[in-house]
């Protein structure tokens, strides 16, 4: 069994539709906030679709896969005891979450574990205890927020708020020691009901999903669910790199490059017949080469991204990419240009413009 905290599109278009793909497992979710969610997933068994559309392969993917993997949902604010219950469950393997980088925090507000934990890593805890105190073996956590050593991070909050309500050291130390708190690194553009569909208004539960997925897992063993997304590494730092000086480089490449052109999509962008070979150079010839040796397989990435950026389902504004421009450029393009300097000996043609440097 598998314990999941949030019920919001991404996780149910990712993690829930991995596991009915594969018969892996069955999830119990957990809504936080709100009860919607909870409720309409109960009306339909836990069943739902997704449209699966997209640019991949030289072609347009427009497919929808039904999703069975989800056993329950339970409403965190009044069912917090059939919370505590599935934590119990001896079956229970996993407990993944997607709260959004809101979710890492503590709430001062729960001051003691007496009632529904108001903050996430408190609701964990205090879900882990009432596994503990039953005596019962420790589980997998996978916090799928896009966070960088997001495991690490959610581990640190969760004893900083058992420390904070006294726990045991027996407790700490299985808390520590008897749960794996795993780094992992998730891909895929969930935008929600798709415009056109056949199963509008015949399935409330609906949603698209791009074909692109990928899931970075760090551990030095074995993955226990076997998907073509899930990757394993002892580190993966590397593909949090890739996607940064790729995917979210070439993002902010084109509001410096295409939106003083008025162009106002990522989409028609890489169709333009100015700047999408402009972009495949800026990818080939100046960004592929600083990662060549230091991440797996930059330009077949690279070349996924474009494809990524050709869906024509999809209406992703650079304006939205624009929000911190100067902050991103920082982090996705200026050490990219630095590298290329250091590593070549000379100015990187496209970068050097496009940042300004060019003599």
């Amino acid at each position: 069994m598998i314990l999941q905290f949030g019920a919001g599109n991404f996780l149910r278009a990712f993690v829930d539709l991995f596991v009915s793909q594969t018969g892996f497992d069955r999830i119990v979710v957990v809504q936080s906030t709100g009860i919607e969610r909870a409720e309409a997933l109960n009306r339909a068994d836990g069943k739902y679709h997704v449209a699966i559309q997209g640019f991949a392969g030289g072609r347009v993917i427009d497919e929808t896969e039904e999703v069975i993997s989800i056993r329950e949902a339970l409403h965190a604010g009044t069912q917090w005891d059939h919370v505590l219950d599935a934590a119990r469950d001896p079956e229970l393997r996993w407990i993944v979450s997607n709260t959004t980088e809101a979710g890492f925090a503590l709430d001062d507000s729960d001051l003691a574990n007496e009632s529904v934990p108001r903050s996430f890593p408190a609701k964990l805890l205090a879900v882990l205890l009432s596994r503990h105190a039953a005596g019962l073996p420790g589980v997998m956590v996978l916090p799928c927020e896009l966070i960088e050593h997001n495991g690490d991070r959610l581990r640190e909050l969760v004893l900083e708020q058992a420390a904070r309500w006294q726990v045991s050291q027996e407790a700490v130390a299985w808390l520590k020691d008897g749960c794996s708190w795993v780094n992992n690194l998730v891909d895929r553009i969930v935008p929600g009901a798709p415009k056109e569909h056949p199963l509008l208004g015949k399935d409330p539960l609906l949603l698209s999903a791009e074909p692109f997925a990928f899931w970075a897992i760090e551990t030095a063993g074995e993955f226990p669910l076997k998907h073509p997304a899930i990757v394993t590494a002892p580190d993966i730092t590397p593909y949090y790199l890739r996607k940064v000086r790729i995917l979210n480089g070439l993002h902010s490449a084109l509001v410096c490059h295409a939106m003083p052109m008025g162009i106002e999509t990522v989409r028609e962008a890489v169709e333009h017949p100015e700047v999408g070979p402009w972009l495949e150079r800026l990818l080939v010839e100046e960004i592929v080469p600083v990662l060549e040796g230091r991440v797996d397989d930059p330009i077949g990435f690279g070349r996924a991204t474009l494809d990524r950026f050709r869906n024509p389902f999809l209406e992703h504004k650079l304006s939205a990419i624009a929000l911190n421009h100067e902050a991103k450029v920082k982090v996705r393009l200026l050490p990219t240009y630095e590298e290329y300097r250091s590593k070549f000996g000379r100015e990187p043609e496209l970068l050097s413009k496009l940042l300004g440097k060019s003599q």
